[in-house]
């Protein structure tokens, strides 16, 4: 089925079952599917699909951006990257009598100050700060939850992986992907915690997972963030 609003049209599968109220779900390639109860009018699901229409088309759109997979960078004002689960456009202000490039974050704005206005140069300098902060953050994450462990980690590194956001070894040494300072703080905090408690049980077995519950219960939503997100946390 079709719906056209606001001059934009969306095409739903329908479900009808034994429910109470219509429910709306997105999957992961950007379906769009309706459950109603049965016998439900069409006029009452389009007004279901309207009520939500702009997160609709939102959710949509991240989906479909999520299939095309991470774009190239230009590394020019204005363009967008995420820090602590929102997106910031960046602003590149160029100085030559700078002691060093840096990065400040204002609220609004990732401000990329360099003695010379080069992609790869406004690159590196982004990509130092995403480590400075996820350091930081991780670093106090730690100390937060220090208190359900009675080990604490050897060591914190933060470094650069294609495949984790955090490893945990037998000597209770702790890495955490750079990528993570672009998560909200709760996903990040949720990284650690499940490092640490590897610090009690190396494996991923069900006394791992009640530990991990127990200290975060919807972890489960951290993870789902991090599966719907990873694409888009690069430079």
């Amino acid at each position: 089925m079709k719906h056209t609003y606001l001059g934009r049209t969306i095409f739903f599968e329908i479900s009808y079952k034994n429910r109470a109220s219509i429910g709306i779900s997105i999957d992961g390639y950007g379906n769009i599917e309706v459950l109603a109860p049965r016998k439900t009018p069409d006029v009452k699901v389009y007004h279901a699909l309207e009520a939500k229409w702009d997160l609709i088309q939102e959710k949509v759109q991240e989906m479909n951006d999520r299939l095309k997979g991470p774009q190239n960078k230009v590394y020019e004002n204005g363009e967008s990257f995420l820090y602590l689960g929102e997106t910031y456009p960046i602003d590149i202000v160029q100085d030559k009598n700078l002691a060093q490039d840096s990065v400040v974050f204002d609220n609004e704005k990732l401000r990329i100050y360099v003695r010379q206005h080069d992609a790869e140069k406004n690159k590196q300098v982004l990509k130092r700060f995403y480590y400075q902060q996820c350091k930081q953050l991780v670093e106090q994450s730690v100390s937060f939850n220090q208190s359900y462990f009675k080990t604490k980690p050897r060591s914190i590194r933060i470094t650069d992986s294609k495949t984790t956001w955090g490893t945990c070894d037998s000597k209770h040494q702790l890495t955490f992907n750079w990528r993570l300072a672009m998560a909200p703080t709760d996903v990040i905090n949720y990284v650690v915690v499940h490092e640490m408690c590897h610090m009690v049980h190396l494996n991923h077995d069900r006394s791992f997972w009640r530990l991990v519950g127990k200290i975060v219960p919807d972890f489960k939503e951290k993870e789902r963030w991090l599966a719907l997100s990873n694409w888009k946390m690069t430079v």
